[in-house]
């Protein structure tokens, strides 16, 4: 009985302990349960951040009417920053943004949200984003068409591969009935009535909307494609360095210029020879630079440049394939036909129809008269500008130094990459003249070990005719020996014919550089440009 009643006494002061410290626990506990709820809260249910400001604020408010908006907003991003281990950052409701080097009227704006390119990609209204697309198109196709050429058009698509975005100008408002092909159903329509290619290319085709293609096609709808493949086409584009290029014309049918007309047994032509008195300069349209606007491709870089060249008022871009080698340089190597892939010109005068009556006269002479007009007038306004540009470069004199120095470093670029093949040739020989001098200290060296043989056999004769078999060794290397030396002088006797082929070449054309270059006004500052380079 006595060690039951002290057991009693003993376990009851514990029993007493253990629920103050439970209950301690429990309250404390349900202290930070009740702190942190919100915080779990939003973190388990995974909730749009959109949604959080509105639910947060509009209870906050209800609950404390003091408390404003933006300081619940700051106090939130605050808490947030120091849950991710970052430390607060304390923007200033005042602070303005000012970035000049964003695109203009985007200077408030902070850099890493600009986005000032595009494309014509079809995206979803749901799922992810990133999802959207499942191809990405590289080259970018446009048509200005027609209902009446639909069967051409959808001819002349099926040429090109889902490497190529299709964009459909309609200048006849005929847009849905086009979805009788597959096709056009993943393809961009642009429909505003009666406008030209040129006015749909200025307002829809800016360089920053077509700038992740790498070439923009931008073709007529009359344009026969039995003997075209795109990817084909694309492929001698490369390989021949084309910025600005067109398809060779089938010389039966349509071919204006001899520029344009395709040539047999050939891939690729940049020059070609027109009408007496028509070419000023063999390296200037129509001769050379010289492509029709007809079935036009163009490179990224290139077509940044030509857009900026169309005029806004000038529809029908009579006059630009005279001026597209502006764009590139050398104009003359980097603006050609591509002949293996080839097309016919149809010369269906559909948009020339789409014109008005006018003082009695049909529609598309009206059309035409416009065209000529418009060839005029881009002319005298480049002329206009190139003389204004000139003259301002005399009226200031930095200006000019500053043009004249862009000028020259260009020119020592092309110069020394003209010439880096005949570097390549130098170092070629070079390499081989000092294998051919390893070669002959090689065979001097066996030389010497068997001149000690040919003394022996020089001081005793009787030993020479007892050994017929060595002495008969002995004279067919010397025999080799003459063979080799003899080889080697063949070889540098022919070095020496290159090179000096190669100096003759080089000494023509630092004549011609001398006599061509306008740049420099005399030798001497042509050499101290070079120098200084």
């Amino acid at each position: 009985m006595g060690t039951v009643t002290r057991s009693g006494n003993v376990r009851k002061p514990n029993e007493m302990m253990r629920v103050i410290v439970t209950t301690i626990v429990g309250v404390l506990f349900g202290f930070f349960l009740g702190v942190s709820f919100p915080t779990l809260s939003i973190t388990k249910m995974n909730l749009p951040t959109s949604l959080f400001p509105s639910i947060d604020i509009t209870l906050s408010e209800e609950k404390y009417p003091g408390l404003s908006t933006r300081a619940l907003m700051n106090a939130w991003s605050s808490f947030k920053g120091n849950r991710a281990g970052n430390p607060p950052i304390d923007i200033s409701p005042h602070a303005k943004m000012w970035t000049p080097t964003n695109p203009r009227g985007a200077e408030r704006l902070p850099p890493k949200i600009i986005t000032s390119e595009s494309d014509f990609n079809l995206r979803r209204m749901w799922g992810s984003p990133s999802e959207d697309i499942t191809i990405e198109p590289k080259y970018l196709l446009t048509f200005t068409v027609g209902y009446n050429q639909r069967y051409n058009i959808d001819a002349a698509v099926k040429k090109f591969s889902r490497n190529f975005t299709v964009v459909l100008f309609h200048y006849d408002n005929h847009t849905s009935e086009w979805d009788e092909f597959e096709w056009s159903k993943q393809a961009i329509h642009v429909s505003v009535l009666k406008q030209t290619k040129w006015w749909y290319a200025k307002r829809f085709l800016h360089p920053d909307i077509v700038a992740p293609y790498e070439y923009i096609f931008m073709w007529d709808e009359d344009l026969g494609v039995e003997s075209f493949d795109a990817e084909e086409y694309i492929k001698l584009v490369k390989k021949h360095g084309l910025e600005i290029s067109q398809p060779g014309l089938d010389p039966d049918r349509g071919a204006t210029w001899a520029m344009t007309k395709r040539r047999d047994n050939t891939e690729v032509h940049k020059e070609t020879e027109e009408r007496p008195g028509w070419c000023s300069d063999p390296h200037l349209p129509p001769c050379a630079a010289f492509v029709e606007i007809m079935a036009t491709v163009f490179s990224r870089d290139a077509w940044r440049c030509v857009w900026y060249m169309i005029q806004n008022d000038l529809v029908h871009g009579w006059g630009l394939d005279f001026a597209l080698r502006k764009c590139i340089e050398p104009a003359h190597e980097k603006i050609g036909v591509v002949d293996a892939q080839w097309i016919v010109h149809q010369g269906v005068p559909s948009l020339g129809n789409q014109g008005d009556m006018e003082g009695g006269k049909p529609p598309w002479q009206g059309v035409r008269e416009r065209c000529r007009k418009e060839w005029t007038m881009f002319q005298d306004r480049m002329t206009a500008a190139e003389v204004a540009y000139y003259e301002a470069m005399v009226s200031d004199p930095a200006a000019e130094e500053r043009f004249l120095r862009e000028r020259r470093r260009k020119t020592l670029l092309k110069l020394k990459k003209q010439y880096q093949d005949e570097i390549d040739q130098w170092e070629l020989l070079s390499n081989s003249l000092c294998a051919m001098q390893q070669k002959h200290k090689s065979l001097q060296s066996q030389s010497q070990l068997q001149n000690p043989l040919l003394e022996s056999t020089q001081n005793a004769p009787d030993l020479v005719q007892r050994s017929e078999d060595a002495s008969g060794s002995l004279v067919d290397e010397l025999l080799l020996q003459a063979e080799a030396q003899e080889a080697i002088i063949h070889d540098v006797s022919n070095l020496c014919d290159v090179a000096e082929a190669m100096c003759d070449a080089q000494e023509e054309r630092v004549k011609k550089l001398y006599i061509d270059l306008p740049v420099w006004s005399s030798p001497q500052e042509l050499m101290a440009a070079l120098c200084e380079e």
